[in-house]
C-alpha cells in the first residue's frame, strides 16, 4: 500500500509540475524567472523556492544520518549550514549595494576574467554534484519502497531525470519558481504530518533528543559544528541557486525572503534530523542511509510520508540546479548564444552527466557537501576584506586563496590515498576536515590581508 501511495503522489507531483510549467517562455522568463508581464517573483514565491531548493533530498538524509551517528550534535551541525540564508542575504545586499547583478559581476569588477573563471569552475562542480546526489537519493527511495523489483533504482533515476528535465526545459527558471511553490506546499503538508506523528508517538522524548549522543558518540558531531561555522560565510556564495534568487526581486523583498527562508528551513532540517536521532535512541539497525531503518520503525503511512518528502525535495532541487546550470553556461561562461534552445541543450548535458555519476562508487552523501564547502572557502577572506571592508585585494592573493581551498577540497576527497593520508593528521575524517578548513582559511586570510596591505602601501607611495 505504501508503494502505491508513494507512486501515486509522485505521479501527482509530476503531473502538477508539468501542468504548471509555462508552455511558451521568452528568454527573460527562461533565464531570469520573469512572468509573461516581465514582473519579478513575489515574496512567498521566493521564500518557498529558496527553502525547497535548499531542503533537498541529500540535505534531509545528511541531517538524519548525522543525527543517527552523532546524536543532537550531528543534526545541529548540519542545521548550522542553514545559517547560510543569513550570511547569503548579507552578501547579496552588499553585492547589490555595489551595483553588481551577480557574484560573477562583482568578481569580474575586482579580478577580471581570472576571478570569474575560478568561481565558475567551483559552482559548475557544485551544480553537477546537486544533480548527482539527488538522483542518488531517488534511487535509494524506490529501492526501499519496491525492494523486490529488479533494477528499480536505475529505472527510477532515469524516470525522474527525464521528468525533471522535461518541465525544466519547458520554462527554465520561470518553471522552477512556479513548480517550487507546489512542491514545497506538498512537502510542508506531508512532512508536517510525519513530524506530528513522531512528536506524538509514545516513545518520543524531546529531552532525550537534546541529550542524544548518537550511535557513534557526539564528539565528531561537535567537530562538524565547528566546520559548519568556518564554512557558513562562504557556503552560500558558491551556491548559484541561492545567489540567483538574490537578484530577482527588489532589495526589500529579497532581504525578507532570506530571513523567512532561514527560519522555515531550520525547522524543517532539524525536524527531519530528529527521525535519525530517534532511530539511534531506540537502537534501530542502520540500513541504506536510514531508509531501510525507517521502514521497520514507523507505521506504513509515516514511512510513505518520509519517502514522499525526500522525493519532493529531490525534484525541486533538480529543476533549480538545471535552470542555474543553463544560466551559468549561457550568461556567465558564454558557451552558447543566449536563447531558450541553447539553455535546454545545457540542461540535457547536466542531466546526462548527473546520471552517469550515479554509477560511480562513492555513496557518501556528506562528502559532496564537505568537498564543495571546502572548495568555496577562498571566498571568505576575499568577500570579507574586499566586499565588506572595501580594501583592494590583488589578483595574486585571490589566486593563492583559491589554490589553497581547491587543494584542501582535493585533500579531503583523496584522504584515503596513502600519499595524501601521510600529510593529514591521524584521526576521524571530520577531524581531518576541521584541520583542512583551518589551514585553508589561514593561508587565504594571510594572502589576502598581506596583499591588501601591500596594495595600500603602493598607493601611498605613489601618492606621496
Amino acid at each position: 500500500m505504501q508503494a502505491i501511495t508513494v507512486i501515486a503522489i509522485a505521479g501527482f507531483l509530476i503531473a502538477g509540475s508539468l501542468a504548471l510549467a509555462p508552455r511558451r517562455v521568452g528568454v527573460d522568463g527562461f533565464f531570469d524567472g520573469r512572468d509573461q508581464d516581465h514582473l519579478a517573483p513575489g515574496l512567498w514565491t521566493l521564500v518557498l523556492s529558496q527553502v525547497t531548493t535548499w531542503i533537498f533530498a541529500r540535505s534531509l538524509m545528511n541531517a538524519a544520518v548525522l543525527g543517527y551517528f552523532y546524536g543532537f550534535a550531528g543534526t545541529l551541525a548540519y542545521t548550522a549550514y542553514y545559517g547560510s540564508f543569513l550570511t547569503g542575504g548579507f552578501i547579496v545586499a552588499r553585492l547589490r549595494a555595489t551595483g553588481a547583478r551577480s557574484v560573477q559581476d562583482w568578481l569580474k569588477q575586482q579580478f577580471g576574467a581570472l576571478g570569474t573563471g575560478c568561481y565558475n569552475a567551483v559552482i559548475g562542480l557544485r551544480l553537477l554534484s546537486e544533480v548527482f546526489a539527488n538522483l542518488l537519493v531517488v534511487g535509494l527511495i524506490f529501492a526501499a519502497v519496491l525492494p523486490d523489483v529488479a533494477g528499480v533504482s536505475t529505472i527510477s533515476i532515469l524516470t525522474v531525470s527525464v521528468v525533471a528535465l522535461a518541465y525544466s526545459a519547458l520554462g527554465g527558471l520561470r518553471a522552477s519558481l512556479r513548480t517550487d511553490v507546489l512542491q514545497m506546499s506538498v512537502f510542508l503538508v506531508v512532512f508536517g504530518a510525519a513530524l506530528m506523528a513522531l512528536l506524538g508517538s509514545s516513545g518520543f522524548d524531546f529531552g532525550e533528543i537534546l541529550r542524544a549522543q548518537g550511535t557513534a558518540g557526539s564528539t565528531n558531531g561537535w567537530i562538524l559544528l565547528l566546520v559548519a561555522f568556518l564554512q557558513v560565510f562562504s557556503y552560500p556564495a558558491h551556491d548559484p541557486v541561492m545567489m540567483d534568487r538574490g537578484f530577482l526581486a527588489d532589495s526589500k523583498t529579497t532581504k525578507r525572503s532570506f530571513i523567512y527562508a532561514f527560519f522555515l528551513s531550520v525547522v524543517c532540517i532539524f525536524g527531519f534530523g530528529m527521525f535519525g536521532i530517534q532511530a539511534g535512541l531506540i537502537g534501530a539497525e542502520y540500513q541504506g542511509e536510514l531508509i531501510g531503518t525507517w521502514a521497520g520503525m514507523f507505521p506504513p503511512w509515516v514511512f510513505a510520508a518520509l519517502m514522499i518528502s525526500l522525493l519532493v525535495s529531490a525534484l525541486s532541487t533538480l529543476d533549480s540546479a538545471l535552470s542555474s546550470a543553463a544560466r551559468l553556461c549561457i550568461d556567465e561562461l558564454r558557451l552558447l548564444p543566449r536563447s531558450v534552445g541553447n539553455g535546454r541543450i545545457i540542461m540535457v548535458g547536466f542531466v546526462v552527466l548527473g546520471v552517469l555519476l550515479t554509477l560511480w562508487g562513492n555513496k557518501s552523501l556528506f562528502d559532496a557537501v564537505a568537498v564543495s564547502g571546502t572548495a568555496s572557502m577562498f571566498l571568505t577572506p576575499v568577500l570579507l576584506v574586499a566586499l565588506v571592508w572595501g580594501r583592494v585585494v590583488p589578483r595574486w592573493s585571490y589566486v593563492v586563496a583559491f589554490a589553497a581551498s581547491m587543494l584542501g577540497a582535493l585533500a579531503y576527497f583523496l584522504r584515503d590515498v596513502p600519499l595524501v593520508a601521510a600529510m593529514l593528521p591521524e584521526g576521524h575524517k571530520y577531524e581531518q576536515l576541521l584541520v583542512i578548513c583551518i589551514v585553508v582559511l589561514t593561508v587565504g586570510f594571510a594572502a589576502v590581508l598581506f596583499g591588501s596591505y601591500r596594495a595600500a602601501r603602493l598607493v601611498e607611495i605613489e601618492q606621496g
